[in-house]
This record gives structure tokens, C-alpha cells and sequence, in this order.
């Protein structure tokens, strides 16, 4: 079994509503609530569920660019959550990100030179020619000539500006890379170099990726393990092969009978969800979604299930699958 680099214990952000004159907290948005789960070394773990789920929160919560509320992210062993600002900035040589908007996460005013020479500058790296090199590097493994470096961002396709934002978190060689929708605002056509790209970055530099996304023919066929989220919290675990032919909760059901079949012979029956997402402000008690399980029991209502190993290291959190609550009605 690979060894586990990335491991996240009880992780919490709940955001502060305030209201009023003197500006009181009146309750909290509660964006990722309780979620634990591991990542080994050089897997792409993948990250699924409806918008506004909590899916990009966890992953930045991880990296720290947001400061979760509760909970241990512990990388290679150490526990990152405690580390003072000097460190944690040490410690992102080995954690970057590529962001879903390639467009808005490049400093429209830099050159591509400048964008991907600045890591290096910031973490120490003093020599230009070992910058240079490093650069010269990059632009040729993401598929882009060296012509381009003298570009600004603005002068790119939104494929090409997503090949820079990559190119930029492998700058400083990192372990692992959270990847947050990187394909999501690309066309179809370029979806697939993107996704292949990544694929072969991840051979060439034995790289780990934590992959975020809503569509899931594209996590199918990147990722090896999935996590499904729903508002805020982990309610399947398994590897893709599992989740794909054999999904247990009944969200991820639901989820899986909408993904286009590419047969147009196999007739797949769509399961309807009744009823609108819960606010994260204001979840429900017990299981969070019952409100719109066809399946759901009294207990379900009642009491909050645990992610429990259901056979073969898949991971449900579902009433349905605990011992003590088989046959409630």
C-alpha cells in the first residue's frame, strides 16, 4: 500500500454571519463541517459534489490560503495547521494549487517570464541562470514555446493561460498540487489536452494531486479514489472503479444517474432529487441529506452518520449501512 502524504483530521470552516448595528456574529456558514480522509503518495484523489458543497473551501482550507476553524491537516507527518506564517510559506514549496479561473489568477500586468520567475525569487532560488533554466523547462513540458515567456496573459487562449497557472505551481517541484476545477471553464475540445497534460505531469514528476470538479466523466477518468460532498460533508469514500459500478449512498446515486451515457442504446434511469439544497447556514439535524432522500428513515432525522468502512475500503456515511439502524423505519 502507498504511503499516506496528506492526511486531514476533523477539518472545519465555518464563516461568521454578521448582523446588525454593532456588527454581532448571529451564526455561521458552516462551509466544510467535520470532514477527515488521506491521500497517498502519487494518487489523484478527486474531490465531487453540487456547487457550493465545499469542495473548493476544503482544498484551500488545506493549503491554508483560508485558515479552517477547526481540525489538523497533517502533511508528511507534520502537522502544518499550527505552523507561523514563515513556515507555512516554507512549507508551500511542496503544496501549490491551480485555480479554476486561468484568466483571474494571472497578474495581467506580468509577463509569462515574470509569472512563473516570481515563485523562484520568493523561495530563494538566487541564481537567474537556475531560474531561466527551470523556466525554460516548464514552458516546454506544458506544451508552449519559449516565444511565449515575452507574452502577457491577455495574449493567451483560456487553454493556454490554464498550461501557465500549471506551469506556475510546478515551478518550485512540489509534492502535492490541489487542483480547483481546472477544466471547468474550458471548452470541451481543450478539456482533454488539459486533463492529459496533467495526467503526464503527474508521471514525469511523480506528483500528487487532490482533483476538484463537479463533472464527473471527467473525475472517472483522472481520479483513482473519490470523496463525495454534500453541504460540507464527506458522504462516500471509495476508489473509482467502486463508486462508478456499485454507489452506495443515495446522493451519489443521484449524482451518477445524471452523467451523460455516451451509448445512446443503454437507457440509464434518472433519479429526480426532490426539493432545494439546505442552506449551510442552517443544516439540517441528523443526516444532511434527508430532506431530499428517498431513502431516508426516522433516524435519519435524528442522528448525524458516521463515515464507516462498509467492505473493501469503501466509505459510506449513510443510516442505511449502520448496524444499529438496519431495519428503521
Amino acid at each position: 500500500m502507498s504511503e499516506t502524504l496528506l492526511e486531514v483530521q476533523h477539518l472545519k470552516k465555518y464563516f461568521p454571519i454578521r448582523k446588525g448595528l454593532w456588527n454581532k456574529t448571529r451564526g455561521y456558514v458552516k462551509a466544510v463541517d467535520d470532514i477527515s480522509f488521506s491521500v497517498r503518495r502519487g494518487e489523484t484523489f478527486g474531490l465531487v459534489g453540487e456547487s457550493g458543497c465545499g469542495k473548493s473551501t476544503t482544498g484551500r482550507s488545506i493549503l491554508r490560503l483560508i485558515e479552517p476553524s477547526e481540525g489538523k491537516v497533517i502533511f508528511e507527518g507534520r502537522e502544518i495547521t499550527g505552523l507561523p506564517d514563515e513556515a507555512m510559506r516554507k512549507q508551500r514549496r511542496d503544496m501549490q494549487i491551480v485555480f479554476q479561473d486561468p484568466f483571474s489568477s494571472l497578474d495581467p500586468r506580468h509577463s509569462v517570464q515574470r509569472i512563473l520567475e516570481e515563485p523562484l525569487i520568493v523561495h530563494g532560488i538566487k541564481s537567474r541562470k537556475e531560474r531561466q533554466q527551470r523556466i525554460e523547462k516548464l514552458i516546454d513540458v506544458v506544451g508552449l514555446t519559449r516565444t511565449h515567456l515575452h507574452r502577457y496573459p491577455h495574449q493567451f487562449s483560456g487553454g493556454q493561460r490554464q498550461r501557465i497557472g500549471i506551469a506556475r505551481a510546478l515551478t518550485l517541484q512540489p509534492k502535492l498540487i490541489v487542483a480547483d476545477e481546472p477544466v471547468s471553464a474550458l471548452d470541451v475540445s481543450i478539456q482533454s489536452q488539459v486533463i492529459n497534460l496533467l495526467q503526464d505531469l503527474q508521471n514525469e514528476f511523480r506528483l500528487t494531486y487532490i482533483f476538484i470538479a463537479h463533472d464527473l466523466s471527467v473525475v472517472k477518468h483522472i481520479c483513482d479514489r473519490v470523496a463525495v460532498m454534500y453541504l460540507g460533508r464527506i458522504v462516500e469514500i471509495a476508489n473509482k472503479h467502486q463508486l462508478y459500478d456499485m454507489p452506495q449512498h443515495p446522493y451519489t446515486q443521484a449524482l451518477l444517474s445524471a452523467v451523460p451515457e455516451p451509448d445512446p442504446d443503454l437507457k440509464r434511469q434518472r433519479i429526480i432529487l426532490q426539493g432545494e439544497v439546505p442552506s449551510p447556514a442552517n443544516a439540517p439535524v441528523g443526516c444532511a441529506f434527508h430532506t431530499r432522500c428517498p431513502k431516508a428513515m426516522q433516524v435519519c432525522t435524528e442522528v448525524r452518520p458516521q463515515l464507516l468502512d462498509t467492505g473493501g475500503g469503501h466509505m459510506t456515511a449513510c443510516h442505511l449501512y449502520t448496524p444499529a439502524s438496519s431495519g428503521m423505519e
